[in-house]
């Protein structure tokens, strides 16, 4: 028997970066050694980009499944760092490989992790607590996962959990005030940087004092209170005398402060006078601009109730002073004017590349205020699938947007130039960082109300952001109200039927749009409904007809699009639960192998509705040229497939055994066959 020796290196690695989180796969090696006994081993190394050095990940990362004795050609490496650079080396191994005295044989991988939330933070200790009053400390997360910009604690009394307060503090330490004697209080805590909330802590557990024993406490301060009470009676008796003489500031009435104070209480600001001693880093929000804020319930303001939308704009977009802003090229044209790409120079801080799109010379106000009103919106979210705002500059010509700069564009286009590019496990990887942020924006209580593949834009680790907030609008606390709009364009051909028939938007109506997306990304871009007219569409949909499966399309995934075309808005599923299906499939990818049989289930459906060539083509080799596949006329009809209606059962498996092996051609020509399905019987075939 001939010797067995270790494999060759593992092939064609990839890999999907999604947060701190990345899914690498790749093809078995070459030469297995001779061997059945193929496993694969993952090491995983940090690297310093400006140093050159790299060094072993250390416990912190999980490998699901595992980083040793792997059977399939697949892993996914979680609670990594942000913002590192990583490199993965996978090595092919069998049961000589610990024998052989070469060179270990593998294939590496680098890979930059993105913006990702903090983790939870996981030890809190309570300080003072009094009968009505708790305070608590607690340290910064294990993995912070950048800057922590504040920390949101979250409490209420035991087994009263709908009616809870919210405080925000930029400190590790906080005193909740207001509290019931002996009474039991269940506190959260969770961190905050620029990537988003992190997941709020365990439930933390804290009893404030009886009554009975804070009294008794408080018979040995009888002493010092009296004392104090003494003291306090004199310093108010020597400062009304003061704000009766008139020295404090006039409020602009024409009388003492203390006077125009309860005259005007408005103005009560102006004289001096502050609200109950509240520590600036602590921030106990319930109002904001007129705006009850519901604390957990929702954060997004909207900015079209600003009586003064500059104010909104200043509100929630930092100004940018024009010369930080270097301009380089002409990247498109927006709806108010140019997009550019470009460089930001702010004082203290890197280089960076960004997006700048600017207001067009001769602008009305009405133009302005919607220009700067995306930004407004825009301002609020913090995400890493939501585009980010850098700023505006408001106080110059010409008027500018600026955002992070997305090296890859639009995610149709991308994907249109890419046709056939990416594994199917990467496509999910873009589908659940839209998913992502779609949660985070149905979260706050917002719409989008134009969600669409050319609305989403990728960067270069193929990081998919939403983007384009023209259309959006804001949803009231009811989580049944709806927007209704005064008419405008709809994009018929991404929007649910109740919306395009009643003008209402719900989140459930932007999970249809996302269902569409995935028909998009899945198809490469593909056009969605093909050629139909809108009224074609409207009424096809409304009869029950829905988007056929692209071409090799996993069956689980065309499933959770139909899940999302459910014509009863509340079938369909939410973010929240497409976010968690998506997680899913990505970590087994074996479940997304089963392929939806799409070219038999359109030969079915000409079988019922008649045949494919009436009133379409009059030959094969008509067909042929107006898709630009004339190439294959003469394949076509030494085959025997020399009418339209024998075109009609053509399968994948049928072009691949004609020859057509290049995946471009194949949709082409599949895609070509499904849209002519569409278009029979006007277009209203029903699935």
């Amino acid at each position: 028997m001939a010797c067995t020796r270790p494999p060759s290196a593992p092939r064609n690695a990839i890999s999907n970066v999604n947060e701190t989180s990345v899914f690498l796969e790749w093809i078995p090696p070459a030469d297995t050694g001779g061997r059945k006994d193929v496993s694969y081993y993952i090491a995983c190394k940090k690297c310093n980009s400006h140093a050159g050095v790299c060094d072993e990940c250390g416990g912190h990362v999980r490998y699901l499944p595992r980083q040793i004795g792997l059977k399939n050609t697949s892993v996914m490496m979680v609670d990594l760092l942000a913002h590192t650079n990583y490199t993965f080396e996978i090595e092919a191994v069998n049961g000589v490989s610990d024998l052989s005295p070469g060179a270990r044989q593998y294939v590496s991988v680098n890979v930059t992790t993105n913006q990702a939330a903090p983790s939870p933070v996981t030890n809190v200790k309570k300080g003072k607590i009094a009968k009505n009053s708790i305070s608590l400390s607690w340290q910064e997360p294990d993995r912070p996962n950048g800057i922590i910009l504040e920390y949101e604690i979250k409490y209420f009394e035991k087994d009263q959990e709908t009616s809870y307060t919210i405080i925000k503090s930029k400190e590790t330490t906080i005193t909740a005030e207001g509290l019931k004697p002996a009474s039991v209080y269940v506190f959260q805590i969770r961190a905050r940087t620029a990537a988003g909330y992190g997941v709020f802590s365990r439930r933390f557990e804290f009893e404030t004092i009886p009554v009975s024993v804070a009294a008794s406490s408080d018979q040995s301060q009888i002493p010092i209170i009296a004392v104090s009470v003494t003291v306090g009676v004199i310093l108010l008796a020597v400062v009304i005398g003061f704000l009766l003489s008139g020295s404090c500031c006039e409020c602009g009435c024409g009388r003492a402060s203390s006077l125009c104070a309860v005259a005007h209480p408005s103005l009560i600001w102006r004289c001096g006078y502050s609200k109950a001693k509240q520590d600036p880093e602590e921030e106990k929000m319930h109002f904001h601009n007129g705006h009850i804020k519901l604390p957990g319930v929702r954060t997004y303001i909207d900015p079209h109730t600003y009586e003064d939308p500059n104010q909104a704009v200043h509100e929630f977009a930092k100004e940018i002073e024009a010369s930080c802003i270097t301009i380089e090229r002409v990247i498109g044209a927006g709806e108010f004017g140019e997009v550019c790409s470009g460089r930001l120079k702010l004082p203290g801080k890197r280089e960076l590349p960004v997006a700048i799109k600017t207001l067009k010379v001769g602008y009305t106000e009405k133009q302005r205020r919607d220009f700067l009103g995306e930004a407004s919106i825009m301002g609020q979210f913090d995400h890493p699938n939501i585009i980010h705002l850098e700023g505006v500059v408001t106080k110059s010509k010409p008027v500018m947007i600026v955002t992070e700069y997305m090296e890859n564009g639009s995610l149709d286009t991308f994907l249109k130039k890419n046709d056939g590019q990416f594994t199917v496990i990467q496509l999910v990887g873009m589908l659940r960082g839209i998913a992502a942020g779609m949660k985070y924006l149905s979260d706050m209580g917002y719409v989008h109300r134009d969600l669409a593949a050319r609305n989403i834009l990728i960067n270069s680790n193929l990081v998919c952001k939403v983007s384009d907030f023209g259309l959006s609008r804001v949803l009231e606390d009811d989580p049944e109200a709806a927007y209704t709009t005064r008419g405008g364009k709809i994009p018929i051909r991404w929007t649910a039927p109740e919306a395009i028939a009643f003008r209402k938007f719900t989140s459930a109506s932007d999970v249809w749009s996302y269902g569409i997306v995935m028909w998009e990304v899945v198809s490469y871009g593909e056009r969605p409904y093909w050629e139909m007219t809108n009224q074609d569409v409207i009424k096809a949909v409304e009869e029950g007809y829905r988007l056929p499966s692209p071409m090799d399309c996993p069956a689980a995934l065309y499933q959770l699009m139909l899940d999302c075309w459910q014509k009863e808005r509340n079938s369909r599923p939410k973010f929240d639960e497409i976010v968690s299906m998506l997680d899913k499939l990505i970590r087994n990818p074996s479940s997304l192998k089963t392929l939806v049989n799409a070219s038999s289930r359109v030969s079915n459906l000409l079988a019922e509705h008649g045949s494919l060539g009436s009133g379409a083509y009059r030959s094969v080799g008509e067909w042929l040229e107006a898709i630009k596949m004339g190439r294959y006329t003469e394949i076509f009809m030494e085959n025997g497939y020399s009418s339209m209606d024998a075109v009609a059962q053509v399968t994948l498996e049928d072009l691949r055994r004609l020859g057509v092996t290049l995946v471009g051609h194949q949709k082409k020509i599949m895609n070509s066959l499904q849209e002519m399905k569409v278009q029979l019987v006007n277009g209203m075939v029903p699935l």
